[in-house]
């Protein structure tokens, strides 16, 4: 389908998530290199002594860590021709639904929820999760919006 073609994207739809993507493991160092890039020090992030007698037995990840991995974690749930670039144009929904243990591996998957013409563009409304493999329920809960050109 091409990138441009409304009605064929939107008729694509289906409340079926697309497969799994690639996996990324979340581990302590990397917890604490995003700490550093942050600021966001907080003990239940970077202090493991500490984070073990705390309310979830051991260090959880950032939740915008967990949310920054959209970027390559995630792909668009349609394949599409004719993108010469996509945006990120923002979010409807951000849910953090359950912490994100370290260390993990985590993996995503995504469904779309519509397309609409916009501006020189096709903006694509979906709907991505991040899971802890497995866990059922996801840790983050994202409702994206793209902008293909």
């Amino acid at each position: 389908m091409r990138f441009d073609d409304i009605d064929a994207i939107n008729a694509s739809i289906s409340e079926e998530f697309s497969d799994w993507g690639q996996t990324f493991e979340m581990t302590q160092e990397k917890v604490n290199l995003f700490a550093e890039l942050t600021g966001d020090h907080q003990w239940i992030h970077i202090d493991v002594e500490r984070a073990n007698a705390g309310p979830f037995g051991g260090p959880i990840a950032h939740g915008f860590f967990t949310l920054s991995l959209m970027a390559s974690i995630v792909k668009l749930p349609v394949d599409l021709e004719g993108v010469s670039n996509g945006v990120n144009y923002g979010a409807n929904k951000l849910r953090f639904l359950s912490p994100v243990p370290v260390p993990s591996t985590l993996h995503a998957r995504s469904r779309l929820l519509k397309a609409e013409a916009k501006g020189p563009g096709t903006l694509l409304t979906s709907e991505a999760t991040i899971h802890v493999v497995g866990n059922e329920k996801p840790a983050v809960l994202y409702e994206m919006l793209t902008l293909l050109m």
